[in-house]
């Protein structure tokens, strides 16, 4: 739903008092993307996953609490790269080997489904 001409008013007023008042901050978020984040959190999501296997192994008949919490960390890790994948899908970029592989088993599931 389109802005009116008032709400659109207001809107151009908030964002010239936002870059008034703080335009180091607003020259960061005018840069921030989500490809950019997402360059910055998906190594930290892949070391996760791998920590996570680690701990989960090591600690599996000693303590189960440490090992589940290594299982949260690699599910939470493997889910983190999972939407990336799909956002990079999505997104239309040139596609790795993997996520190649995953385009076309979803398109077999779908086809089969």
């Amino acid at each position: 739903m389109p802005l009116d001409d008032r709400e659109q008013k207001i809107l151009e007023e908030i964002e010239k008092q936002f870059y008034a008042d703080d335009p180091k901050l607003a020259q960061t978020v005018a840069k921030t993307t989500l490809e950019s984040v997402s360059q910055r959190w998906t190594p930290v999501a892949i070391g996760g996953f791998v920590v996570g296997v680690i701990i989960m192994l090591a600690f599996f008949t000693n303590q189960v609490l440490i090992a589940g919490a290594g299982f949260i960390l690699m599910v939470v890790s493997a889910g983190w790269i999972a939407m990336d994948l799909r956002r990079r899908s999505s997104v239309g970029s040139v596609g790795s080997p993997v996520e190649s592989w995953i385009s076309r088993a979803r398109q077999r599931w779908q086809r089969d489904g």
